[in-house]
C-alpha cells in the first residue's frame, strides 16, 4: 500500500494538489510505520515535510523533518543528514526566526565541506548569505557570498553564479559601494546572457541603469533601460511603464 500511495502523493503534488498529497503521504507513513521500514518511513516523513512546508503548515513540517533527522543520524546518512538540516534551516527562516536557522545551516556546512558536495555548498552559502545581509552583517554577508560563487564555479554552476552575482551585486549597492556592485552585476548580466535568462537579465540591468544614472552616465543608463524595456514588452514584464518613464527622463 505504501508504494500506491508514494505514487498517488506525487501524481497530485505534480499538479499542485497539495491538500491530497499530504493525505497520501500521511497514509504512506501510517503504512510504513506499521511495517516498521524506518528508511521508508523516513523518505515518506520528509515528503510530507515537503508538502506541509508547501501548504504553509511549519510547526508539522518542522515535527517531520526533527523525526526524519532522528533516523538518519541512526544510519548515519551524512548527506541525508545535511539536507535535513537544510530544510529545517529554511522553515526557521519563512517563520521569521533566522536566529534558529543559523545553527542548522552551520552543522550542515561542516558535513557538505567533509563530503565535499560544492554543489549542495554553494546553494547553503548563499542561503547564509542572504541572512547575513538581511541582518545588515556586510561582511560576513560578503565573505559567504564569495564562498558560494567558489563552489559554484567548482561544479560549473551557471545558474548558481548568475543568482549569487546578482545577490553579491545587490549586497554592495545597499552598502553603497557602486564599483563593486557595478563589477558583480555586470558578471550576473553577463551569466544571464548565456543561460538564455531575459527576465533575469533585465532585473540587472535595472540596477546597473541605477548605478550610472546616480553616477550621471546617461549614455550607459539608456543603454541599460533601453535594453530594459525591450524585455519587458517581450515577456509583459509589470514594471515596463517605470522603466518607460526613467528612459523617457533620461532622453
Amino acid at each position: 500500500m505504501s508504494d500506491a500511495d508514494k505514487h498517488r502523493a506525487r501524481i497530485f503534488l505534480h499538479r499542485g494538489q497539495l491538500a491530497q498529497a499530504k493525505v497520501a503521504y500521511e497514509q504512506a507513513v501510517t503504512d510504513d510505520r506499521l511495517v516498521n521500514d524506518q528508511r521508508a518511513l523516513s523518505d515518506s516523513l520528509g515528503n510530507l515535510g515537503n508538502v506541509c512546508a508547501l501548504s504553509g503548515d511549519l510547526r508539522r513540517a518542522e515535527s517531520c523533518y526533527r523525526e526524519v533527522l532522528k533516523i538518519q543520524r541512526m544510519e548515519q546518512n551524512k548527506h541525508a543528514i545535511a539536507h535535513t538540516l537544510v530544510n529545517l534551516g529554511n522553515l526557521h527562516i519563512g517563520a521569521g526566526h533566522p536566529e534558529k536557522a543559523r545553527p542548522y545551516y552551520l552543522e550542515a556546512l561542516d558535513l557538505l565541506r567533509d563530503l565535499k558536495d560544492d554543489r549542495a555548498l554553494g546553494i547553503l552559502y548563499n542561503n547564509l548569505a542572504l541572512q547575513e545581509a538581511r541582518e545588515g552583517k556586510w561582511e560576513q554577508a560578503v565573505t559567504s557570498f564569495t564562498q558560494a560563487l567558489d563552489s559554484h564555479r567548482i561544479v560549473g554552476n551557471e545558474e548558481g553564479l548568475a543568482v549569487t552575482y546578482s545577490q553579491l551585486g545587490k549586497c554592495f549597492l545597499d552598502q553603497g559601494d557602486l564599483t563593486r556592485a557595478e563589477r558583480c552585476l555586470n558578471n550576473a548580466s553577463e551569466h544571464y546572457i548565456k543561460l538564455g535568462n531575459e527576465p533575469a537579465e533585465a532585473a540587472v540591468l535595472r540596477h546597473l541603469a541605477a548605478i550610472y544614472d546616480s553616477r550621471r552616465d546617461s549614455v550607459s543608463a539608456r543603454r541599460c533601460l533601453e535594453r530594459v524595456v525591450s524585455l519587458d514588452q517581450r515577456y509583459g514584464l509589470p514594471d515596463l511603464h517605470a522603466d518607460l518613464a526613467h528612459l523617457v527622463k533620461l532622453k
